[in-house]
């Protein structure tokens, strides 16, 4: 039999009248590697919280080693073995690695204070126990956020967990990273540490995840073995409709050249850069993390200074010193980090759709106009099916989907003439890409020359009419998206 660790049965929850979970039943082997997936609202973030102790069922159980348990705190559960890694790390970055293991439970010596040799000691145990190389006695502020990942998962192993959940363990990380905690999930998997993970991105999900738990609504649709499934079939279950449905239809580019590029560098990141982008077209920059994607979108439209080169928008030289000049111009760039970069979060989603506009909404005595700002973000907030659509909520208790959805409809605030969309679709389910997808390609046929930047080479293959691909701080190749396959853009990306 089974060697089962956790068992759900009936599992319901609902949050004012709205029911987010609906008789959920599931369980989980010992030592193995289970991802959750589903939209945004799907419930997954809610089944993780019942688990990890944060919510309560309103029915259902729950045992655990083959008890019933009832945890009243997240506390309570990770006194029992059960871990939740956060997409938002908690982590203190003016502390050393060690100290953020054990803080709260520091060793001490006799006489109370604390064994800072004794905790450092500790924590290399739980490190080289990882296969890790970690000095506990670095400042977490000076690692990176892969690494801050690895020390999230060194504090639930201190506690001896059983059952360690990841939410999007997963979206920050680059490719190195990645691979190095695909490393670490197979080593805790060997000392029989049951892996939990949520993720958006279904090539990880594939890689990693022996069994695929699909949620839409609330209620579980699916729990099939990786083998015995596919991306096709677990995006169906996930949003009703397969794979294929969610691009629409590409179009050859229409009208003269929008945006030129001609001989942009910068020194030590890219070195003659040059590039048309025409009227209607979305146009796809391919390549590896560090080939320069980025770097040039983000010197076009003036947030960092090339040393040469020029940018023409409709044949006319652009002198573009800074953001605003570039928004002036017609030029709108979606940022890859919408958190830091691209939303102010406490503030409400109305005031984030409009922000980079407001010279719209100010009348002739130079007052701003309220019912205008009103019924603008209602018109995106609908037309992009932000959730909820109350625009007067912080931004901040959106989900990571609708997020990005406010982000672009900020950017298509500003009416521009060109659009810069950097990873467009990083963190968000398979329904909210779907709607940016349209989105973009409606932009596209209603005259605006769109550039999307993505590491999801499907995303670049379904959506965009080119693609230039990008290596070691140039273009390899532009190459016409007519019956193209990943190994043709890997070809000139990887030279």
């Amino acid at each position: 039999m089974a060697d089962v660790i956790l068992r759900l049965q009936g599992i319901t929850k609902s949050f004012a009248g709205n029911r987010v979970l609906d008789d959920v039943s599931v369980e989980f082997e010992r030592g193995r590697c289970y991802a959750v997936v589903g939209e945004n609202g799907a419930g997954k973030s809610t089944l993780m919280k019942i688990i990890g102790g944060i919510y309560r069922p309103d029915a259902g159980t729950i045992l655990y080693e083959g008890q019933p348990v009832q945890f009243h705190s997240a506390a309570e559960a990770m006194a029992r073995g059960i871990s939740v890694i956060h997409q938002e790390l908690s982590l203190v970055g003016n502390l050393s690695i060690a100290h953020n293991i054990f803080c709260n439970r520091e060793p001490t010596r006799r006489l109370g204070f604390v064994d800072w040799a004794a905790m450092v000691r500790e924590a290399q145990k739980v490190f080289d126990a990882m296969g890790v190389k970690l000095d506990p006695r670095t400042p977490v502020a000076r690692i990176s956020i892969g690494m801050q990942q690895i020390v999230e998962i060194g504090k639930a192993l201190s506690l001896n967990s059983k059952v360690l959940i990841m939410d999007e363990p997963t979206s920050a990380l680059s490719e190195k990273e990645v691979d190095h905690l695909y490393e670490i999930v197979a080593n805790l998997r060997r000392r029989g540490v049951t892996v939990i993970f949520i993720s958006h991105k279904l090539t990880e999900v594939f890689r990693i995840a022996e069994r695929i738990i699909v949620l839409r609504d609330g209620v579980l649709v699916g729990n099939e073995a990786r083998e015995a499934t596919d991306r096709d079939q677990v995006v169906r279950l996930m949003v009703g409709r397969p794979m294929s449905d969610l691009y629409p239809e590409r179009r050859r580019r229409q009208g003269a050249p929008l945006l030129e590029v001609r001989g942009l560098r910068r020194q030590g990141v890219f070195e003659g850069v040059s590039f048309e982008l025409h009227q209607g077209e979305v146009l796809g920059f391919a390549g590896l993390v560090g080939a320069g994607r980025t770097e040039v979108a983000r010197a076009i439209f003036g947030a960092d200074r090339p040393d040469g080169g020029e940018v023409l928008l409709r044949g006319k030289r652009l002198r573009i010193r800074s953001p605003r000049d570039a928004i002036r111009a017609g030029i709108s760039y979606l940022t890859e980090d919408r958190k830091s970069e691209g939303l102010f979060l406490p503030m409400p989603v109305r005031s984030n759709v409009v922000a980079a506009a407001l010279d719209r909404f100010v009348s002739r005595w130079g007052f701003y106009r309220p019912a205008r700002i009103r019924k603008e973000s209602a018109r995106l907030v609908a037309a992009l099916d932000v959730r909820p659509t109350d625009d007067e909520r912080s931004a901040l208790s959106l989900s990571g989907g609708n997020q990005q959805k406010t982000l672009l409809a900020k950017w298509l605030c500003t009416d521009p003439q060109v659009l810069i969309a950097d990873e467009p679709t990083r963190g968000v389910d398979v329904g909210a890409k779907a709607r940016i997808y349209l989105e973009l390609r409606a932009l596209a046929d209603r005259g605006v020359g769109v550039l999307v930047i993505s590491s999801e080479l499907p995303e670049i293959l379904g959506l965009c009419d080119r693609i230039a691909v990008f290596s070691e701080g140039r273009i390899a190749q532009v190459l016409e998206n007519e019956r193209l396959g990943q190994e043709d853009v890997m070809r000139f990306a990887a030279k």
